[in-house]
């Protein structure tokens, strides 16, 4: 599995390669038009040859104060840049590919994602590198700067870190009226963001991760620029609804997630590396109607390939049924968010989240009994380039012997340029 990891970051890499020859590749005997401009939200752009060739640069900070008091000891206060990203993009039209690279430089390992991808058709994309995964649920396919809250939903925290992962993306969009059907596919390292590692020593481990999600629009596709987002800031003139299901089966995992490796390791009585297969299924609806938005999200996590499996290289402690939850995250989990933006750009926001674990008698699981209901404000300035966003939270966790509260409270300024 090793070797096929290998292959696909060799043909990836050569991808970009062949794709910056494209994108600098031009008639010598053409003359060569340059036009730049700048605007809050859009970046600094370049387009070259009446359009041919497209190049933007941009960013986005998001100024963050909060606090968490669990229980009655006294509050822990928060004051940093929650994100901070750069971003490089660029298109060229007659050879129909483009590329995006970007960076949160508030984290120690700033990459997040770095793709070029090819689109043989206006419905039809193959993109190569690390993305933004479809095998998550609705919310964690939405990029951070169009997040309804501060932060994300319990059941995405939970069964998620950055949803970014290294390998191949293809979708194809299928029109038939109204309607509209995205099936997406993807193979990926099955490691999570930057997982080739440190260097050429760090290897991935365990083998990929498969993954496909299907998306339904029975009453037509959102309208352009409210597509990416949960908030219904476009007012749909009509219901709009998306349903969606997403499924992934990663083929020997290590971490708690399956986004990263080497955070555990198991054997088998030979004391070879015998790593379990970690499976995720997601179910979410998104509607959308005159500044209305409801989502709902439901979550299934679980694990296989289990038998014969000890926690020691010398074959003595075999692994019991329960104690897997310890390494990996296993059970449900529940999202619900309603919200509604006035044209105004005044928004307030609702949320129910609840996460159970497989083995309720483990206290020691991964997964915690959790739920968590959150109360947010927002005010869109410039449409979502410029927003400031409030949010109270209330997170219990039901695992202990006696149930622990946290109360947290968050105020974010986002700013994209």
């Amino acid at each position: 599995m090793n070797t096929m990891k290998s292959r696909l970051k060799k043909i990836i890499c050569c991808t970009f390669i062949l794709a910056t020859i494209s994108l600098n590749a031009q008639d010598d005997s053409a003359d060569v038009n340059v036009e730049g401009n700048f605007e809050l939200g859009s970046g600094l752009q370049f387009s070259f040859n009446e359009g041919a060739y497209q190049f933007k640069l941009g960013g986005m900070i998001q100024p963050y104060i909060a606090f968490d008091q669990v229980g009655d000891a006294d509050a822990d206060y928060f004051m940093n840049a929650r994100r901070s990203y750069f971003n490089i993009s660029g298109r060229a039209v007659k050879e129909k590919v483009s590329f995006f690279l970007q960076t949160d430089f508030s984290l120690s390992d700033p990459l997040l994602d770095a793709w070029i991808a090819v689109h043989p058709t206006e419905n039809f994309n193959i993109t190569f590198g690390q993305k933004q995964t479809i095998a998550n649920n609705r919310e964690m396919q939405v990029m951070e700067t169009f997040l309804q809250f501060p932060d994300r939903s319990l059941l995405s925290s939970s069964l998620s870190n950055t949803g970014r992962e290294f390998g191949l993306y293809i979708d194809y969009t299928v029109r038939f009226g109204n309607m509209a059907l995205v099936p997406q596919i993807a193979a990926t390292s099955g490691d999570g963001r930057n997982s080739f590692g440190a260097d050429s020593r760090d290897e991935d481990l365990g083998g990929l991760k498969y993954a496909g999600r299907l998306d339904f629009y029975p009453l037509g596709e959102f309208t352009k620029g409210n597509e990416n987002l949960v908030a219904d800031l476009m007012h749909e003139e009509s219901v709009k609804l998306v349903l969606g299901a997403a499924a992934s089966f990663n083929d020997g995992a290590s971490n708690a997630v399956g986004e990263g490796h080497g955070e555990f390791l198991l054997y088998n009585q030979e004391g070879g590396q015998q790593l379990p297969d970690y499976r995720q299924l997601y179910g979410d609806v998104l509607l959308k109607y005159n500044g209305f938005s409801v989502l709902g999200e439901y979550a299934i996590a679980t694990a296989t390939n289990l038998k014969g499996t000890y926690t020691d290289l010398a074959g003595r402690n075999l692994l019991a049924a329960t104690d897997i939850s310890e390494s990996l995250v296993l059970g449900s989990a529940l999202n619900l968010q309603l919200g509604y933006v006035t044209k105004n750009g005044y928004a307030a926001d609702v949320s129910y989240s609840a996460t159970a674990p497989e083995f309720d008698d483990n206290v020691n699981s991964q997964l915690r009994d959790m739920n968590a209901v959150r109360i947010g404000l927002s005010k869109y300035f410039k449409g979502n380039d410029l927003k400031l966003q409030t949010a109270v939270s209330s997170i219990t966790d039901n695992s202990g012997l006696e149930a622990m509260t946290t109360l947290r409270g968050e105020l974010l300024l986002q700013l994209i340029f």
